[in-house]
């Protein structure tokens, strides 16, 4: 399961243009985000990816904001983490987590990538560790775990631990934004080794009770076309997406 898991893993790292769309920028979209998603640093793999993704907007409902410190859960390939290292600026920092199952893939060169990302930029440093142990800095402004929280489970990953090491971590007032495939309703955590989906009441569910408040829980990336059921690399860019933002209470 482990191998087979790796290898779907893998196939997401393959450049794919399914419904290359345009992406217009909503007209209220802060400046620090809005020159983010529009930075030439980005690859045109990522950029092709946006109108599905829709991170001006996903950024806006975070409310990142420049000089944050942000925490990664899952830096895997950079696509949020080139847009996090622009928006917080100079004067913010993010730090990306992969776990080494991850890091050692392609002979080791998605750790490899990851480091360079890093090494390349002031504001940005990269971690190989295990979730189990990992020390976050403390005073984070934000954490973002976008979709990695289905694979946990099959990684040996306690997420209830991990949920309550974000919430040490964070300020208070600290934001965590949560994003995963969404399986059927009151599925839990059923699909996530065959299909990567999750239901999306158990990370509501995991994440609040490690202290967490929920305060956004957006259909910005829900697909009603979607019936939550296919494999999602067979759907790639079409799958309804949970979307939960969590607060740590001042």
């Amino acid at each position: 399961m482990l191998i087979t898991r790796l290898s779907s893993l893998l196939l997401c790292c393959v450049p794919v243009y399914l419904l290359a769309q345009d992406y217009n920028i909503p007209e209220n979209t802060p400046p620090h985000i809005r020159s983010a998603v529009v930075s030439t640093q980005r690859s045109d793999n990522q950029v092709a990816r946006d109108a599905g993704r829709r991170p001006a907007e996903v950024l806006t409902i975070a409310d990142l904001n420049e000089g944050d410190h942000v925490a990664e859960i899952s830096s895997f390939g950079q696509y949020y983490t080139e847009m996090l290292v622009e928006a917080v600026g100079g004067s913010g920092m993010v730090d990306m987590y992969d776990l080494p199952l991850l890091a050692g893939f392609q002979d080791g060169n998605v750790g490899k990538a990851g480091q360079a990302f890093a090494d390349a930029r002031n504001n940005a440093r990269y971690h190989v560790v295990d979730y189990n142990t990992v020390d976050f800095p403390d005073g984070l402004d934000m954490v973002t775990n976008v979709l990695s929280y289905h694979d946990f489970q099959a990684f040996g990953v306690d997420t209830g631990g991990l949920n309550s090491k974000v919430f040490a971590a964070l300020r208070p007032g600290g934001k965590y934004l949560v994003i995963d495939h969404k399986a059927e309703d009151g599925s839990g955590w059923r699909d996530a080794g065959n299909v990567h989906r999750i239901g999306k009441e158990v990370i509501i569910d995991e994440v609040t009770s490690a202290g967490f408040n929920l305060i956004a829980d957006s259909a910005l990336l829900d697909n009603p076309d979607d019936d939550r059921s296919a494999m999602v690399f067979t759907v790639r860019g079409q799958t309804a997406r949970a979307l939960l933002v969590f607060q740590k209470p001042y």
